[in-house]
Order: C-alpha cells, then structure tokens, then sequence
C-alpha cells in the first residue's frame, strides 16, 4: 500500500479511504512543518482513536455541552481519574453513574470532532506506522463504522470539477435524542447491518460473529444493572438493532 508522502496532494478522505479498504492496521500520522504531530490509529481499516497536537475538546466538554452532565460530577470525577489513574470515561460510568451508553456517544463524538479539526491541515507529511500503539481509551472493541468517518470527507477527485461537498451532520446525538437515535432498526439489506455492526463490508462470518458478540454483550440491558429504566430502554433498542443486524448477514 502507497500513500502520497504530503497531505496537499491528497485529502484526509482519500487517505482514509485507501486505509480502509486495504484493512489496515497502525497509526496514520500527519507531521506539520512546524513540528506539531497528529495520529489517527486504525485496526482492520477502522478509525480507534485520535491524537491532536494541540487544544482540542475535552471528553468533559463534550459531556457538557452534548449531554447536559453537572459541572461539579465532571470536576470530581475527573479529579478521581487523575488520583486513581483510571479513564476519565470509566470514573464517570463506574462511580457516578452516568450511562455507558451517553460517555461512549461523547467519546466518538470526540473523534468524529478531531477528524474535522485535521481535515482542515493544509499540509503535512503523511506516514503510516505499524509499530505505534494506540493510546488508553481507544475503541478497540468497537471502533467507528467507515460511515460515520468516511462519509462526505472531500476527495481529491473533487477539486477539479468543485463537486459539492455532501452535508455532513453529526453521528452521535445529544442524549435527549439519544433513545431515538439507538433505537433506528436495520433494513433487511445488509448495507445497513455493515454499518450497524461496524464491520468492513467483505468481513468473513467469524468476523460478524465476533462484532456481534461484543456489541451484544455492551448493549445486553442486563450488562448494566445500575442503568435507569430510560438508559435500559435505550440499551434494548440498540441490542435489538444489533441482533437485527446479525440475523440479515448471517441468514
């Protein structure tokens, strides 16, 4: 696999799309000039994690802003996280309750939000690294679907003839919107049960197996004992749409 070796000869979309279809594994790092450093770490062809060189939103500000979570439970959990070196993420599930389901929209939300920011670069060097680990938090269990990272990105095929970028809204809901949002049953076509199941669609049945199983065991209301009649209704939707889903490729 070759990728161009500077990123104003490209776009962050194709680069991406290249990634993906080759179903690679490793870190796609932009270097700018000025020495700042950007990783977007992929498994089997999907985005995991993002790191930016630079300001960048906090997963507590995201919380805030999308999800409405009170300024004083992000400061002490936080405050937890830091003390027993833990992710802030699992401090605010494990011991302040909020839904699993709420800290994972605002994590990929957090990514989807980096992706914008480095689509923007007007340049850097472009590597691909197999050795880089990718950092604590990231979605290995269930990384982002190709269409919540690939979708409306600008091609380089684009320029030329200035083809309209397609609107692009955000993936993942505030959580008023959130119970809808969870609740969307696949159509019977497997398009649909691809993107619900976050596999590539040329996965073998192991692989679908293997994402099904893990989803199924993170949105199993009885996985979440502590959640709230709204949060377990919520999480038997989305269970639903992944047992759906499931069923439409292996039937």
């Amino acid at each position: 696999m070759n990728l161009p070796g500077r990123l104003r000869t490209t776009t962050l979309g194709d680069l991406l799309g290249a990634l993906h279809r080759a179903r690679a594994t490793g870190t796609l790092e932009l270097a700018e000039d000025s020495g700042r450093t950007h990783r977007v770490h992929l498994s089997v062809g999907l985005v995991v994690a993002v790191e930016i060189d630079g300001a960048t939103s906090t997963l507590g500000e995201i919380l805030k802003r999308e999800h409405g979570v009170d300024d004083e439970v992000l400061r002490r959990s936080l405050l937890r996280a830091i003390s027993s070196q833990r992710l802030h993420g699992d401090v605010l599930v494990s011991d302040f309750r909020i839904g699993d389901v709420v800290v994972d929209a605002a994590l990929r939300q957090q990514i989807w939000s980096r992706l914008e920011r480095l689509e923007q670069l007007p340049d850097a060097r472009v590597l691909f690294r197999v050795t880089l680990r990718p950092p604590r938090g990231a979605l290995t269990d269930a990384p982002l679907a190709a269409s919540h990272f690939l979708t409306g990105r600008r091609r380089a095929r684009d320029r030329a003839g200035q083809t309209p970028r397609p609107e692009r809204t955000r993936p993942y809901p505030r959580s008023d919107s959130l119970p809808e949002a969870l609740s969307a049953r696949p159509d019977p076509y497997p398009a649909s049960a691809w993107r619900v199941l976050g596999v590539p669609a040329d996965a073998d049945p192991s692989e679908i197996k293997r994402a099904y199983r893990r989803l199924a065991r993170s949105f199993h209301p009885d996985s979440h004992p502590s959640a709230s009649e709204e949060e377990r209704r919520v999480l038997a939707r989305r269970f639903q749409a992944v047992t759906e889903a499931y069923r439409a490729l292996v039937a």
